[in-house]
């Protein structure tokens, strides 16, 4: 017996791992863990999204000053902005060269405003969908 197999061997026995009988696995323990799991991450998506729309509908408008009223898409780099602003009611137009203000209307804010009526159906938001769907279950 020489020396370098008598000391290898006894390092490859220390270092070889010790096989364990098969542990049973439950299927259905492991099953009903994933699912939970799964239901758990998808409250916590909805919880955020529920979170982040309160917070984004503050009353008061926290505060500012300066509202924007609506936005409207003209090109794929300008747009039309209607904003209120100390009372006043600014129609700014925003392209690649900068922003320029096209009319200010003068007086106090009109605080309802008639909706426009068109022949296209309103498209449904998420909510309202998730909504209709709650209430079928």
């Amino acid at each position: 017996m020489n020396r370098e197999s008598g000391i290898g061997g006894r390092v490859a026995a220390a270092l070889a791992p010790v096989v364990a009988p098969a542990a049973d696995i439950n299927v259905g323990g492991e099953l009903l863990r994933v699912i939970v799991s799964l239901v758990a991450i998808i409250a916590m998506i909805l919880a955020a999204g529920w979170v982040t729309r309160r917070l984004q509908r503050r009353p008061g408008g926290g505060g500012r000053r300066i509202r924007c009223v609506e936005s409207f898409a003209i090109g794929a780099r300008e747009r039309l902005l209607l904003l209120d602003a100390d009372g006043k009611r600014l129609l700014i137009g925003t392209g690649p060269g900068g922003m320029r203000t096209l009319h200010v209307y003068d007086g106090e804010t009109p605080r309802d405003t008639a909706p426009i009526v068109s022949n296209e159906l309103p498209k449904p938001v998420f909510g309202d969908l998730l909504a209709r769907l709650k209430v079928r279950s």
